[in-house]
């Protein structure tokens, strides 16, 4: 009996999931979704439905590129360019260009400052055909992948999951395709507390993975 506990224990302080250790509560930390589907397969799915011009995912980032770095081996995280309204449409085909491209990682983070500290306008493509020479890539290649059919078709499917996941707000995270936080579920004003948030909500979703 005493080294089933001690197993228990162990299981605990190395991670696995047990329920007092989430303090997250639905519907004010986080609130379900109906479910979707998940594309990462045996990893937890995490989906980063962001916004380069807004100002709270611009002071998120550092602190959710962070918990990207450290988070589990069975989290895989997506990004999404949230699209609310029109307007944000030539941010989502940004992201969708620089993920064409194979820069994402290089300069995710950077297309944030651009905007909202050089407050470059980053919705008109002759600013970002500069802006995309300026840091290393190609006109050629980055006017082909921009006004490409494929990155058309990106923007449009990332209207359509905005709606599916039903993203209200930016930052919004979707944790196994139906534990959903955002900055409506911060309490307090600082966006960064969203991080703990999110680790309770994939611990819920390592949970219901293993029936517990």
């Amino acid at each position: 009996m005493r080294a089933a506990l001690a197993l228990l224990a162990l299981a605990c302080v190395a991670g696995a999931a047990c329920a007092q250790d989430i303090r997250a509560r639905q519907n004010i930390e986080y609130r379900l979704i109906a479910p979707q589907p998940v594309e990462t397969g045996e990893r937890i799915e995490v989906i980063d439905f962001f916004w380069y011009g807004c100002p709270y995912c611009n002071e998120l980032q550092p602190a959710l590129e962070g918990w990207i770095r450290r988070k589990p081996a069975d989290v895989a995280v997506r990004r999404v360019p949230a699209i609310l309204r029109d307007s944000w449409a030539p941010h989502a085909r940004i992201f969708y260009t620089l993920e064409e491209l194979g820069e994402v990682e290089r300069l995710h983070l950077k297309v944030y400052a651009s905007y909202h500290v050089e407050r470059l306008q980053m919705s008109k493509p002759d600013v970002m055909v500069e802006w995309a020479a300026t840091n290393g890539i190609d006109r050629k290649r980055w006017l082909e992948a921009y006004s490409s059919p494929a990155i058309d078709a990106k923007v449009r499917r990332a209207r359509e999951l905005s709606a599916a996941y039903t993203v209200q707000v930016t930052p919004t995270l979707v944790v196994d395709g139906r534990y959903l936080t955002s900055g409506q579920h911060v309490p307090g004003s600082d966006i960064r507390d969203i991080v703990p948030i999110l680790e309770d909500v994939v611990r819920l979703a390592r949970q219901r993975r293993s029936g517990r």
